[in-house]
């Protein structure tokens, strides 16, 4: 069985709000790419998957005025890929959900959100309250983008949970000046952490209860990915992944990052910063896909479906040139055999 997780930059571009297809030669989301072109791409990219389930970050929007799920599913019927079947969760705040495509004949998916009123770790439409600044009262934190819970179970009867993620980016968007930058990008990271914090705290009820699970998506963040990380200890990532004393998950990319911060890393993400002038590309480690350790067991293959680093992309020109233009960030895989 194949697992994806896939952030497709502003997937909801494509689509008109009944979830009609627009390809067509208007702009979409991306920088000078056409709707068109993107969705020719994307159609590639899944094709070359063809997995059995896909977590898609920055889904298409869906509320009462748009319908995301019809979106995915008219995506899926076009591009004749088996993940036909589309399924959001709690609706963001934003115009990026966070949604599964996955393939009706193989698995059995519902959204299955834990936690209430009354239990230490809401539900993640909820608020969950944490001291951030170390000044005695709890600051409240809530998801602009909601994780996705699952209850999977496979046409062979296995069982397992998965959660979908869109972490908060911690990028200082809209501040002005080196102290405003500053002051926002650390704000940003402590929100992003509780978040990790919030979602560490499922996690063990999970692996409490002696439940498979599979917890993938975009986390922005990742060990050593900016200077910030120094004045909180670890990432985000560290936090959600645990450490041997507690239960951890497992991320093969993830380990690699921790045990070496310097020479070549596994990126799956590429971002163009044009200053200093000329300007280059920046590729970060983003997207993760993390297994309990029954299902690391299982001797599961991870991959990142990278134009450049990874070989078998490289060598095919029109997959190549799919996944540069598809998105901003590049697929990740998890082949595990339940």
């Amino acid at each position: 069985m194949r697992i994806a997780t896939y952030n497709v930059e502003w997937m909801t571009t494509l689509f008109d709000d009944a979830g009609a297809l627009l390809a067509d030669d208007a702009w979409s989301g991306r920088h000078d790419v056409t709707r068109a072109q993107q969705v020719e791409a994307l159609e590639i990219v899944f094709t070359a998957l063809d997995a059995d389930a896909v977590l898609v970050v920055e889904a298409p929007d869906g509320h009462r005025r748009r319908d995301g799920v019809a979106a995915l599913e008219t995506f899926a019927g076009w591009a004749g890929i088996r993940a036909r079947k589309a399924l959001m969760g709690f609706v963001s705040q934003t115009q990026q959900e966070i949604a599964l495509l996955y393939d009706p004949d193989v698995l059995t998916v519902r959204h299955d959100p834990m936690g209430d009123e009354t239990s230490p770790v809401p539900r993640f439409d909820g608020a969950f309250e944490i001291d951030l600044d170390i000044d005695a009262e709890p600051d409240r934190v809530v998801w602009s983008k909601p994780p996705l819970e699952l209850a999977v179970e496979t046409a062979g009867g296995a069982a397992f949970r998965m959660i979908g993620v869109h972490a908060k980016s911690k990028a200082p968007h809209g501040a002005r000046g080196r102290a405003a930058i500053m002051r926002t990008a650390i704000a940003n990271r402590r929100k992003q952490l509780a978040q990790c914090i919030w979602l560490r705290r499922r996690v063990e009820e999970h692996l409490a209860a002696g439940e498979s699970l599979i917890v993938l998506g975009d986390f922005n963040d990742g060990p050593g990915i900016d200077e910030y990380e120094k004045l909180f200890g670890r990432s985000g990532v560290e936090i959600v992944l645990g450490d041997e004393a507690a239960a951890p998950l497992w991320d093969p990319h993830a380990a690699q990052a921790m045990a070496r911060r310097i020479g070549a890393m596994p990126a799956t993400a590429r971002f163009w910063q044009p200053k200093p002038a000329p300007g280059r590309w920046l590729s970060v480690l983003l997207d993760y896909i993390m297994v309990s350790a029954d299902l690391r067991a299982k001797d599961p293959a991870w991959r990142i479906w990278h134009p450049f680093d990874d070989p078998g992309c490289y060598r095919v020109p029109e997959l190549r040139e799919a996944l540069l233009t598809g998105s901003d960030h590049f697929p990740v895989t998890l082949d595990i055999a339940f």
